[in-house]
């Protein structure tokens, strides 16, 4: 009967890619550390300094400051002129 297939955690394969990483030890004794296959242990090693460079990216667009406060400008600007003309409509002095 074949083995079971095992699922290993993020966790785990990152801490398997950091210790390959170092170089304290070779695959083989990482391999008989872990339990994972020199080969496997190489894959991991591999996917984790091609998305290193993505840790360091910013996540979103930078922001436009004018773009968002130019509308709530003109927002301020009507609502003021309404209130003006509102006071002056009810005989109210500001």
């Amino acid at each position: 009967m074949a083995a079971k297939r095992q699922r290993r955690s993020p966790e785990f394969k990152t801490k398997v890619a950091l210790a390959a990483l170092k170089g304290d030890k070779t695959l083989v004794q990482l391999s008989s550390d872990f339990g994972v296959s020199t080969v496997q242990i190489g894959q991991w090693k591999k996917q984790l300094l091609q998305g290193l460079p993505e840790i360091f990216q910013r996540k979103g667009s930078p922001v436009d400051v004018d773009a968002i406060t130019a509308p709530l400008y003109q927002e301020i600007g009507r609502l003021k002129v309404e209130l003006d003309w509102l006071k002056k409509k009810s005989g109210v002095d500001s």
